[in-house]
């Protein structure tokens, strides 16, 4: 029953975070009359919260509190904040709720794998088996937003219906922070935490941009978080501004394609090597955005949704191809140092500085009828192309044998 018990927590812990962070830009937009610049402010808190999960992880939890119990705590936190998002009439009395929910809710996706490791003999071959739930929760919270409720339909957005995705996932945290009491005991260990905040934000592991070729994935890494933010905050409000159906269902093909994509990577990096592999993920972000800036709502929905369904090549190939690349680089020394540096520097400068340009690129491109949508997808498309042309110059590739041995 372990097994079940874990699957049930990650279910739980990312259909909260895919039941209103998806149409977070549309409601925004749409109920709180929020510009360009506010909304990447909204989204930048996952950045802020990824920059600040390591205090409360490193420097508190991993040191005096059992992981399950702070998760619970964390939890039914953030409940009442999701019920207090949900009833915020202006920009200005929602921004600072987001934030503190955000500063909560990021050190919960270290927590509960801390949770779910300790309770594995082989965690290699059982977690993926229990991660995956993780996505399944996440896809369920689109559908049904969706097809099962109607909140993201034209009349209900304009009737503020996606107020109640706050609700609805202020329950899921509240069973979800009473569920975590009854999880596996999972106490600090001998040594845990004991790295300090070098170890947790990655300094430790900073002697790796001395390897040239490091230094150019790390820069690129970052760079390419300014297109990773174009979608995350824009997607959902250009299909629902657009008049597409459903738009928050249809999404839910990004993370199905994500699981299957994530299964053909391995043999992928063997066959082609890590070079080839991080170039496919830039280019699939260039295509992505190609397709939006010249699809519709009408005969060019079938380029939308397969700019959707690319977020398995987009994410994987580059961003989880990534982390193996790091971890192959660092070493038994600075294994956990090294993830956290690229954690740091991916999801907390990169995307903070990826939200800010969104929001200003938004902003340039709105219009008394809405926004000009074909400018706004050129830029981040044109923008991965750059930083591809920049990296396939600038990295030294290998060959297909070593590169797939160092990766």
């Amino acid at each position: 029953m372990i097994r079940v018990r874990l699957s049930i927590m990650m279910f739980l812990e990312f259909f909260i975070w895919g039941g209103w962070f998806v149409t977070l830009g549309t409601f925004l937009a749409n109920n709180l009359s929020a510009s360009g610049g506010q909304i990447g402010m909204a989204f930048a808190t996952q950045s802020w919260g990824a920059i600040i999960a390591p205090f409360i992880i490193g420097l508190i939890a991993d040191r005096y509190f059992r992981a399950e119990r702070i998760l619970a705590v964390l939890h039914l936190v953030g409940a009442a904040l999701m019920y207090a998002l949900s009833q915020a009439e202006s920009f200005t009395a929602f921004y600072p709720l987001v934030l503190a929910y955000m500063i909560l809710y990021m050190p919960t996706l270290a927590l509960v794998n801390s949770v779910s490791f300790r309770q594995m003999t082989d965690p290699s071959r059982e977690f993926a088996r229990i991660r995956v739930w993780g996505t399944i929760g996440w896809i369920v919270a689109g559908l049904t937003i969706s097809y099962l409720l109607a909140w993201d339909s034209a009349t209900a957005i304009a009737a503020g219906t996606l107020r109640n995705t706050f609700l609805m996932c202020a329950i899921a945290s509240l069973i979800l922070g009473l569920y975590s009491f009854s999880l596996p005991a999972t106490p600090p260990k001998a040594g845990d935490g004991q790295g300090g905040i070098r170890e947790w934000l990655g300094l430790d592991a900073l002697t790796l941009l001395k390897d040239r070729n490091y230094a150019i994935f790390f820069v690129a890494s970052i760079l390419i978080c300014i297109p990773l933010a174009f979608y995350y905050q824009n997607a959902n409000p250009f299909l629902a501004e657009i008049g597409v159906a459903n738009p928050t269902g249809k999404m839910t093909l990004g993370q199905i394609s994500e699981v299957l994509f994530m299964l053909l990577l391995p043999l992928f990096i063997h066959r082609f090597g890590i070079k080839i592999t991080l170039l496919v993920g830039m280019l699939a972000w260039a295509v992505r955005y190609a397709l939006f800036a010249f699809g519709d709502a009408g005969s060019g929905v079938g380029l939308l949704l397969l700019g959707i369904a690319l977020h398995g090549v987009c994410y994987d190939f580059f961003f989880v191809s990534g982390q193996i690349y790091t971890d192959a680089r660092a070493g038994e020394r600075f294994k956990s140092s090294a993830q956290g540096m690229i954690t740091l520097a991916t999801y907390g400068v990169g995307m903070l500085i990826g939200f800010w340009v969104a929001g200003m690129i938004t902003d340039y491109y709105t219009t008394a009828e809405g926004h000009d949508w074909n400018s706004i997808w050129q830029f981040p498309a044109i923008f991965a192309l750059v930083v591809l042309a920049l990296f396939a110059l600038s990295f030294r590739g290998q060959s297909q044998r070593s590169s797939a041995q160092d990766a």
